[in-house]
């Protein structure tokens, strides 16, 4: 009797050791290319959760679908974290898209890191709202725009066929209105669409450019800080809470780690990217401050068209407000 009680305790203790050393499993899907930096950064953020005890796999190449595909994915337990861009992010809550949707508001980096940190609480508790916790945001520097041909004022992309994510009617929509014509397409098939002359105009980060081989069809940018191309990643909620409390911040310093390296990266590559592209044809076309002005008052015009349709009116507001607290404060011009 003593025997058995004796083999049922240690296989009680056997059972209890093995489900505390069981490692979570976390699915992790982005459309950031294999190879990239982004891919090797998440690498990195993956070792050091399996140290943690929380196993990643990560899927890249938007094989898991499209940004939208993602996002629907998490929310039905397939995957249960994405690194997207603003578009994804976009489909949880609209809130975040007030850090890039709102084109030539930031006039340079300082101002954009300065406003992401101001709004992060508050995009955190909205995210979480919708079941989802933020582990970075982050960005790959400026959207440029690539051409097949020179293009330098907004008439000239007037008659271009602009490349438009497929999840995103409101962005075709407001370019619709401001004289501009747009195709929906995914990011895996915009190469396609430029050499099938479906689209002729690209507006992304030189490094997804080089990444998606865009160089290969277009052979002209315009050197116009457009955009920020923002993005970040997120665990479902659900996933989260399984994870034991211990765990969660060694997580987030990951996370956060992984967050920064891949935004020094980016737009430290972003240089570099171009100076490629240029070594094999690629004319970059830079702007004068006419040539600006033009465009600026251009994105101006969209703001109307981009307040509550795209970004919720309150951000909108709010990131001008907080813009024009750091100006003011900074002695920074505002024009």
């Amino acid at each position: 009797m003593k025997r058995c009680n004796l083999i049922l305790g240690l296989t009680i203790l056997a059972a209890i050791t093995t489900s505390a050393n069981a490692q979570q499993h976390v699915r992790l899907a982005t459309c950031a290319p294999q190879g990239t930096s982004y891919h090797q950064v998440l690498q990195s953020m993956a070792q050091r959760w399996r140290q943690a005890g929380v196993e990643m796999t990560i899927y890249p190449n938007c094989t898991m679908g499209s940004e939208e595909d993602i996002v629907r994915r998490m929310r039905t337990g397939q995957i249960q974290a994405a690194l997207v861009t603003t578009t994804g992010l976009a489909e949880i809550d609209k809130s975040v898209a007030s850090l890039q949707f709102m084109p030539m508001v930031f006039r340079d980096f300082n101002e954009l890191d300065y406003v992401r940190e101001q709004l992060r609480p508050e995009l955190g508790r909205r995210m979480l709202q919708k079941g989802f916790v933020v582990l970075f945001l982050s960005d790959s520097g400026w959207m440029h725009f690539f051409t097949p041909k020179a293009a330098i004022r907004p008439d000239d992309f007037r008659s271009m066929t602009m490349f438009v994510t497929a999840s995103d009617p409101a962005q075709l929509e407001m370019m619709k209105k401001a004289g501009f014509r747009g195709r929906p397409l995914e990011w895996p098939d915009a190469l396609t669409g430029l050499q099938t002359g479906m689209i002729d105009a690209v507006p992304t980060a030189p490094m997804i450019a080089l990444s998606f081989q865009f160089n290969t069809a277009v052979h002209h940018m315009l050197a116009l800080n457009w955009a920020p191309l923002v993005g970040g990643a997120v665990i479902t909620k659900a996933a989260w809470d399984q994870i034991p409390e211990t765990k969660r911040q060694q997580l987030l310093r990951a996370a956060e780690d992984a967050g920064k390296e891949i935004q020094t990266r980016a737009r430290a590559e972003a240089v570099q990217a171009v100076e490629v592209m240029k070594a094999h044809g690629m004319q970059v076309h830079e702007v004068s401050p006419a040539i600006e002005v033009e465009w600026r008052k251009t994105a101006e015009g969209m703001y109307p068209e981009i307040r509550g349709p795209m970004v919720p009116a309150d951000f909108f507001d709010r990131v001008q407000q907080i813009l024009s607290g750091y100006r003011s404060a900074s002695g920074r011009s505002g024009s």
